[in-house]
């Protein structure tokens, strides 16, 4: 081949950590793990990880349940991941928050997609904040619950009464701590997850639209291109691998003319 995405960006090894037991994750490269549930220390990091925090760090790395918990984490190698560890610095947890895919993305990787999503992981988790933001937990539980029911949650008048207070406390305290209106949060997680969904390149619109919570393909497109600036056909051109280079026959098979 003569462009070989693997060189900048490949997941090379998954780990699922599931419980109480702890964990090292070693071997070069970049791992990024997506905490699910419960709390997880990180060693050499002053704060546990959260549910909804993201892990970032080069190996190795040593964790240690704290309760109960889930994570998937995923090691990135390749030109950009290694870029994007000497930026890093030191491993952390970072703000799920700040990029709503990644957990898709993750445990898509996790399930042995391939090199294309890789690169999304890295691209997604490049927004994450370079130290975790202290969310107030009205803002982290709407934040959760968002990431994790995008596809069914209605609207806000849902959300808030899910939360058990009113939309308008929702969206004051929403915006003042996150910067957005958790409306437009919502709008982001899922045009987000549309994005991995294009990528996989087994779904057409109408479906994707139904798996993201959008009404249908019509109201997809519009959104879509109002958030991107593109139609979600040409967002997928763009972001498909390259095709393979044609191979080339043997010396022996060689034909001349």
């Amino acid at each position: 081949m003569i462009f070989a995405p693997e060189l900048y960006c490949a997941c090379t090894k998954t780990v699922e950590l599931d419980g109480l037991s702890p964990a090292e994750l070693g071997g070069d490269g970049l791992w990024v793990g997506v905490l699910s549930r419960g709390a997880c220390a990180l060693q050499g990091c002053e704060r546990p990880g959260r549910s909804g925090d993201i892990l970032l760090g080069g190996g190795p790395l040593t964790l240690t349940p704290q309760t109960d918990c889930h994570l998937v984490a995923v090691r990135l190698t390749g030109r950009c991941a290694e870029a994007y560890l000497l930026r890093l610095g030191a491993p952390r947890w970072a703000d799920g928050a700040a990029c709503p895919g990644a957990a898709e993305l993750a445990a898509q990787l996790h399930g042995g997609a391939s090199a294309p999503l890789a690169y999304a992981l890295l691209c997604a988790v490049a927004k994450a904040d370079e130290t975790a933001r202290a969310l107030p937990p009205l803002v982290r539980e709407a934040v959760t619950a968002m990431q994790q029911n995008y596809m069914a949650l209605y609207g806000m008048e849902e959300l808030s009464e899910h939360l058990g207070v009113t939309k308008s406390h929702l969206v004051r305290a929403f915006k003042q701590a996150m910067g957005i209106t958790p409306g437009k949060y919502l709008t982001a997680v899922r045009i987000e997850a549309v994005k991995t969904l294009l990528m996989s390149g087994e779904y057409n619109l109408d479906t994707i639209a139904g798996l993201t919570g959008f009404s249908g393909a019509n109201y997809l497109c519009r959104v879509f291109k109002r958030e991107e600036g593109v139609s979600p056909a040409v967002w997928r051109a763009a972001a498909a691998p390259l095709p393979a280079a044609p191979k080339l026959p043997p010396r022996g098979e060689e034909m001349f003319l």
